[in-house]
């Protein structure tokens, strides 16, 4: 079992910058996938970042890439997402997301993961 706790969302301006972490229990993390996905009100939830186990291999969305950065801390147990240039369109709330599956070729679907967050609100104001 795997409970993860994100933080660092909040209110920022159009081209500010967030990093949001998320904390993972458990002894499962270094062993396992890490993703942030967001949900925008009225919108499905979509994948935003995925961070291979060994941090070896990283995936973005086409509307993140070059502005987000996923990283991994394994003696914290913890995986960040550092978000700069942001735009109004980038507010939602973000999970962060975990499998121990191998599932890397498929870290953009929200059915590869097994445990999820509660979520961080994120809110860009132009």
């Amino acid at each position: 079992q795997v409970q993860l706790v994100e933080s660092g969302g909040g209110l920022v301006q159009a081209e500010g910058s967030l990093r949001l972490s998320c904390v993972a229990s458990g002894r499962t993390f270094s062993s396992s996938t890490m993703a942030w996905f967001r949900q925008a009100p009225g919108k499905e939830r979509e994948f935003a970042a995925a961070i291979s186990r060994n941090s070896a291999r990283t995936s973005y969305a086409d509307s993140v890439k070059g502005r987000f950065t996923i990283s991994r801390d394994s003696a914290k147990n913890t995986v960040y997402l550092q978000m700069n240039s942001l735009k109004p369109e980038d507010t939602a709330i973000y999970y962060c997301a975990a499998t121990a599956a191998a599932t890397w070729g498929a870290e953009s679907r929200r059915a590869a993961y097994d445990y999820w967050g509660q979520g961080t609100q994120v809110t860009v104001s132009s």
